[in-house]
Formats: C-alpha cells, sequence, structure tokens
C-alpha cells in the first residue's frame, strides 16, 4: 500500500523541556503507515522557511517519506504549544495560528501535484487542513479524512465532506456510546465505508457498512499521549487497505497506539527550540 498525506503540519513545541517536535494529523498518520509497512509514504503541504519548517522536513527525510511536492514559503511555519500533566496526557496552551503560513495560503492542487498523487493508493487528509474544496478532484482516489473532536465539525460539514471519502475517523472520548452508534449511522448513510471513533482509554469503535468492531487499548509504559491518535489510524489504513481484515487491522492500530505512548512526541525527533527558529533565507 502506498499512502500519501496532504494538508497540515506543524512543530509540538513543549514549553517545559523547550524542545520542538515534528507534527500535525497529515504527517503523524503518513509516517505511522510506514512505520506499520505501508511500502511508500509522502506529504504534499506547505511549511515555512524557518528551523521549524526544515526540521519537519529533515525528520520526515528520516523516515523515508517523499516530500518532494512540499511547498516551502516566507513566514513562520505552524506551532502549537504543548504542557503535559504529570500522568503524560498533552494539553493545547497557544499556538501562532494568525500568523503560521499554513493558515496565511491555502493549498490548491495544479496538474503536477494530481500526476504525483495519482501514483498513491490513499489520501489522508484532515480538518486542519483546510482541504474541503480540492477533495472532489480527488475523489477517483480512496480518501482518510480525520473529523478530529465534536466541537470541530457540525452537520453541515459532514454532508460536504463525507460523500467524496471512504475513512471516516473521529475522536470521540466526550461522546456517549448512543451518540458514536447514532453519528456511525449517519456518516454510513453518506456512503462512507469504514467509519472509526477512537476514545482515549475506552474501546475504540469502529463500523464497516454497519458491521461494529471494538478494539481495546493495549498496555503501554505511557510516556506522551501525543500523536496516538494519529498513530492508531496510520496503523489501521497500513494494516487494512489491502488486507481488508477489520479485527487484524485495529489490533495494529492499537499497537501503533501503544508504542506511541512510550515515546516524546507524535513520533520523536524532538530538538532544541532555539537551535531552529531563525528564518532562513
Amino acid at each position: 500500500m502506498k499512502i500519501i498525506g496532504i494538508g497540515d503540519s506543524v512543530v509540538d513545541f513543549y514549553k517545559h523541556e523547550g524542545l520542538i517536535y515534528p507534527g500535525g494529523n497529515a504527517v503523524n498518520v503518513i509516517v505511522s503507515a510506514k512505520r506499520n509497512g505501508a511500502k511508500e509514504s509522502a506529504y504534499l503541504g506547505i511549511v515555512g522557511n524557518d528551523g521549524e519548517g526544515k526540521h519537519i522536513l529533515e525528520s520526515l527525510n528520516s523516515e523515508n517519506i517523499d516530500i518532494s511536492r512540499v511547498r516551502k514559503v516566507y513566514g513562520p511555519t505552524g506551532e502549537a504549544i504543548i504542557s503535559l500533566t504529570e500522568d503524560g496526557d498533552r494539553q493545547f496552551i497557544g499556538t501562532n495560528r494568525a500568523v503560521r503560513v499554513q493558515s496565511l495560503l491555502s493549498l490548491r492542487l495544479n496538474q503536477e501535484d494530481m500526476d504525483f498523487i495519482d501514483a498513491y493508493d490513499l489520501i489522508h487528509t484532515s480538518i486542519n487542513s483546510d482541504l474541503e474544496n480540492e477533495l472532489p478532484k480527488l475523489a477517483h482516489k480512496d480518501i482518510s479524512f480525520d473529523f478530529s473532536t465534536t466541537d470541530r465539525w457540525n452537520n453541515d460539514y459532514l454532508e460536504k465532506v463525507c460523500p467524496f471519502i471512504h475513512y471516516a475517523f473521529f475522536s470521540g472520548s466526550d461522546m456517549s456510546l448512543k451518540e458514536i452508534y447514532e453519528l456511525i449511522e449517519q456518516v454510513h448513510d453518506y456512503g462512507v465505508e469504514i467509519v472509526g471513533i477512537t476514545r482515549g482509554e475506552d474501546n475504540a469503535v469502529f463500523s464497516r457498512n454497519g458491521k461494529i468492531y471494538k478494539q481495546n487499548p493495549l498496555p503501554t509504559k505511557l510516556v506522551d499521549t501525543m500523536g496516538a491518535g494519529d498513530s492508531f489510524i496510520g496503523g489501521f489504513l497500513a494494516a487494512y487497505h489491502e488486507g481488508k481484515d477489520m479485527e487484524h487491522a485495529l489490533y495494529v492500530a492499537a499497537q501503533s497506539a501503544a508504542m506511541t505512548c512510550e515515546c516524546s512526541g507524535a513520533f520523536g525527533y524532538g530538538k532544541k527550540k532555539e537551535e531552529s527558529n531563525k528564518i532562513v533565507l
């Protein structure tokens, strides 16, 4: 399976440590998929011409991710400021959303991009990528889409996005089982085959055309939960897309998430912030 992530990339700044880590949903998922057996992975998105953008690209190079279609533009790369609780859970305490290049510029796909994308079996993107208007031109490919938490989307957004996608993922720790099953039915009605809701410490609930599957979290030595949900998605996609075995894919996904919880950052590569905060001309 060959997968391309399109859209968001950021650095996660662990203020209490003074370290930045590469991240962003599209980046985290394709790294996880590659580590879980995807034959090829690529990233297409926007980074700034600063040290943070350079660190993201160097980290992806180290993971053998194709970054040849990335746009590098003048301005600051997206940054999320992170704190950790005593039990290792992450807390977002700030962002440079107002000035980051990913907010100021929109990703518009040209013919060269489309030719590049067509070499891949599966596209992954998310609500963070502002790619909604590009989905119709991508709909001839299988698309995986992460909707994040319930405060990020509404029914109108689901109606806009779901007809173009094959996999829909949600973070549902704040949802009751009744709400989860209602959401699954609603998203299936839009034509989505696979709907998955991860729930932190509780069982993940997935559905393939209405058949429910559950996966419990696996034991882990908890260091940091950053990127665990993204890692679950990447592991699932890598295992499921070719074999179509839901139970096996969910177990691989849970293993992937458990391993991610044992390292700092979404997939490692911590670096001192002061070494990477200058604009590269």
